[in-house]
């Protein structure tokens, strides 16, 4: 329930960080790069675990399109359908954690981006395919939507 850090993707159009209050989908935000973005952005956060007895799953609620998960800098698995579950036990431990999500998204609302009358820069370049996806073009959902939760296993 803590506020997100997300750090972005170099060279993709969005700032290179932002803090989410909340998690939602990238396409719903007011910032043009990161309504836009298409790329890794790598979601940091606090993971507080009182006691552990058992198996940790780390469930990330909606992803949109793949996401990665380090807990304490160690990889824990990789998160590519629902549902989108990751077992973390081997990374935990009692007291604060530290929570990397990297998710990748698919390119279509940067192309979508791209063609805004505006734009403050084309980051796509690929001949052709701009046209398929045109300014009017219905946004995807991107990034981690959530809810994140840690569920135990005893």
């Amino acid at each position: 329930s803590a506020p997100w850090a997300v750090k972005f993707q170099e060279n993709r159009g969005a700032p290179a960080e932002a803090v989410f209050p909340e998690l939602k989908s990238l396409s719903e935000s007011d910032v043009f790069g990161i309504k836009y973005f298409s790329g890794v952005a790598s979601y940091c956060n606090t993971l507080p675990v009182a006691k552990l007895e058992g198996r940790a799953v780390l469930d990330l609620g909606k992803v949109r399109n793949i996401a990665e998960v380090y807990v304490n800098g160690r990889y824990c698995g990789t998160a590519w359908k629902a549902p989108w579950t990751v077992d973390v036990t081997d990374a935990l431990k009692e007291g604060d954690n530290a929570l990397e999500i990297r998710v990748a998204n698919l390119w279509i609302n940067r192309l979508v981006g791209d063609n805004q009358r505006g734009a403050p820069e084309r980051i796509c370049t690929t001949p052709g395919v701009q046209s398929i996806y045109p300014a009017d073009y219905p946004l995807k959902e991107a990034g981690l939507i959530g809810p994140v939760r840690l569920i135990l296993y005893h």
